[in-house]
């Protein structure tokens, strides 16, 4: 498994996922076709599982440092 994404092929690989979205019959092959660099359908399938990942903690990061900026409160209420 080659496991080095350069910001180029990162770039390539953005472009491919809005190229063959979900609904797209090997997506996955199809994918890792057009990021090249020898990606095989699981590196690019693994890699884009580790970046929804870290997309996910990043926001929930900073959900939790907007609660902790707002005295930690959760509520969504308008001062009443």
């Amino acid at each position: 498994m080659n496991s080095s994404w350069t910001d180029e092929l990162n770039k390539v690989f953005e472009l491919a996922l809005a190229t063959y979205d979900k609904d797209t019959p090997d997506r996955w092959q199809n994918v890792a076709r057009a990021v090249g660099g020898g990606k095989t359908a699981d590196d690019v399938k693994m890699h884009y599982k580790w970046l929804t990942e870290d997309v996910a903690d990043i926001d929930m990061q900073s959900r939790a440092g907007k609660d902790s900026q707002n005295g930690g409160s959760n509520s969504n209420s308008r001062g009443s």
